[in-house]
């Protein structure tokens, strides 16, 4: 126990604070990247613990405004700046409602679920659509045989191909 209090490393800063002086300290009016602003900790504050740790705070710090990237260098927001609108259409003003007025809640998205105490629905017996013809592919027809469908040339001979023809073989005898 009490070495774990002995090798103890000193107790760093909050990483956005650390990044927030180093980017006082480089002073650039472009901006600073990513790799100077960890060189400027490293010799402020000796080696960092892990590199991955300073990357995902510069994005935190990005992401909720504290920060402004630009160019791959990070910055410090600019006071006079309007905010920075985010992608797409921006959404319409919403209409200020007189008061008074009781909103209803929303209706639920989806079907609605079955009631289960009503009473059930006899079977009709299913129409066809508009067209007035039944749905899929109609039926054959069989046909007489009185209405011969019309053939080509009648030669004697069986439609299709004819079946091959297989050599008849006879015997030979070999005497030795």
């Amino acid at each position: 126990m009490a070495t774990e209090e002995v090798n103890k490393p000193q107790s760093l800063p909050p990483y956005p604070e650390m990044i927030m002086k180093a980017l006082e300290a480089l002073n650039e009016p472009s901006g600073s990247s990513k790799s100077a602003i960890s060189k400027h900790i490293e010799s402020t504050y000796g080696e960092l613990p892990d590199s991955n740790l300073l990357v995902q705070h510069l994005n935190k710090m990005k992401e909720s405004g504290e920060l402004v990237f630009l160019k791959n260098n990070y910055m410090k927001p600019d006071p006079n700046a309007p905010p920075k609108r985010g992608r797409g259409r921006p959404p319409k003003p919403k209409v200020p409602l007189p008061p008074g007025t009781v909103l209803s809640p929303p209706r639920p998205r989806g079907r609605p679920p079955k009631d289960p105490n009503a009473p059930p629905k006899s079977p009709k017996a299913k129409g066809t659509p508009g067209s007035g013809r039944p749905r899929g592919r109609p039926k054959k027809i069989a046909r007489s045989p009185a209405v011969a469908a019309p053939t080509a040339v009648s030669t004697g001979r069986p439609r299709g191909r004819p079946p091959k023809v297989k050599p008849q073989f006879t015997e030979v005898s070999v005497e030795s």
